[in-house]
């Protein structure tokens, strides 16, 4: 049962963030315009307040969930570096933070 959830990729790269967020403020945006325009209309604020609700529905199905579309730009990160014996067991942060304490 555990192994279906762990192969559902739950990874989104930051173009594809960057995509999520200009698509969620998008739909909450056109809603909330389109909302209060018909609102206005039929003189009524719940239907302001129903149609902005379905817009933040729309917007987290599209959003939330790690669709293929936001991870076309997967980081490559740097190798491992194996560390020589000769070399000292600090890391190099807490050298340079030694040196300035001085």
């Amino acid at each position: 049962m555990l192994s279906i959830f762990k192969s559902i990729p739950t990874h989104m790269d930051y173009k594809g963030q960057k995509l999520a967020e200009q698509i969620f403020q998008g739909i909450i945006l056109i809603s909330a315009v389109i909302g209060f325009i018909y609102g206005l209309v039929v003189e009524q604020f719940g239907w302001t307040v129903y149609i902005v609700l379905a817009g933040f529905a729309v917007s987290c199905v599209l959003t939330l969930p790690p669709w293929p579309m936001y991870r076309k730009n997967p980081l490559s990160w740097q190798p491992v570096v194996p560390e020589t014996s000769g070399e000292s067991s600090q890391k190099p942060q807490e050298s340079l933070k030694k040196k300035k304490h001085k």
